[in-house]
């Protein structure tokens, strides 16, 4: 699908002289009378792209789609002299270029709609957290509500895999060389049960990886050498102390075989005052691309009031 519109919004980054940019595409109308949904991609780095598949919501349901790269990846600015600054690479760095996107589009006084995935997720529930003007309602598709939950149950996947594919992968870990074929496998049967278990990768999802591959030093920084390992300027994160200040309706989702496990959505479920949460059978970490018409179907409902003074589609 081709953006009705995109562009660049310059950013200010602290700590940093040269001119930054925020890229963005718009789906839709923004005129519409609609508030749009903004999203927030995973990572921290992977890109818009990843987020494509609900470029849908504005011909099934008339809603305005904001998609943009998060500084230091993608098309906007890239920052890679900044890599292994973790005092930079921080939750208030992304949130304060969310504030800045949404000042551009005036969305902090015409509202709009949040959806975080993945990373996405993580900075989605903390900007909520804050109270924002404008927010209406939130989206948490498949975020984790502190990087601990997050480290536990990556390993509790990671466990999941036979023996013989363990000891190559501790092998990996043992020696920081992961270049062996034999790792290499154990990797793509880790990803095709737990990150994407479609049979057909949906039109741009390698350009996806591609970019997310050749740019990785925000997710470097932040979540450290990998999901299992840590040392990231994530290590320490969490957000379960501030979920009670979330004060719009929230949909809560994750995949029956996801990375992010039944426990890391709990403290959502049981701390975020208004919230519906939905595990979505027989998909994985991404179940926009592996059942996109049930994911766009439960987003868009959840999103669009059947009248006024309703929550939401649903009743959510």
């Amino acid at each position: 699908m081709k953006p009705s519109a995109e562009g660049l919004v310059p950013f200010k980054v602290p700590s940093v002289d040269e001119p930054c940019s925020t890229f963005y595409k718009v789906f839709g109308d923004l005129s519409c009378g609609v508030p749009p949904v903004v999203g927030l991609h995973g990572g921290p780095g992977s890109g818009h792209l990843s987020l494509m598949a609900f470029t849908e919501l504005w011909f099934r349901f008339g809603l305005p789609v904001i998609l943009y790269d998060q500084i230091g990846c993608g098309q906007s600015t890239l920052l890679v002299e900044k890599a292994g600054d973790k005092e930079l690479w921080r939750e208030e760095l992304f949130v304060a270029e969310l504030e800045n996107l949404l000042a551009f589009f005036k969305l902090d006084q015409s509202g709009y709609y949040l959806l975080g995935s993945s990373w996405g997720g993580m900075l989605g529930s903390a900007f909520a957290s804050r109270r924002p003007p404008g927010l209406l309602k939130l989206v948490l598709a498949s975020g984790v509500a502190s990087c601990k939950l997050g480290t536990e149950a990556a390993w509790q996947r990671r466990n999941e895999l036979p023996a013989e594919m363990r000891k190559v992968w501790d092998e990996g870990d043992a020696s920081n060389d992961y270049s062996s074929e034999a790792y290499k496998q154990v990797l793509t049967t880790f990803i095709q049960r737990y990150v994407c278990r479609a049979d057909h990768l949906p039109d741009g999802f390698l350009d996806y990886m591609q970019q997310f591959l050749e740019n990785s030093h925000v997710y470097k920084t932040m979540v450290g050498r990998s999901l299992w390992i840590g040392g990231g300027s994530l290590s320490d994160w969490t957000v379960i102390p501030r979920l009670h200040q979330i004060n719009v309706p929230t949909l809560v989702y994750n995949g029956e075989y996801d990375t992010s496990t039944d426990s890391t959505q709990t403290p959502f479920f049981n701390l975020i005052p208004t919230v519906h949460w939905k595990t979505i059978a027989n998909t994985s970490h991404a179940s926009s691309l592996e059942k996109p018409d049930e994911v766009l179907g439960l987003v868009g409902n959840f999103l669009l009031p059947k009248s006024a003074g309703e929550d939401g589609a649903n009743g959510y």
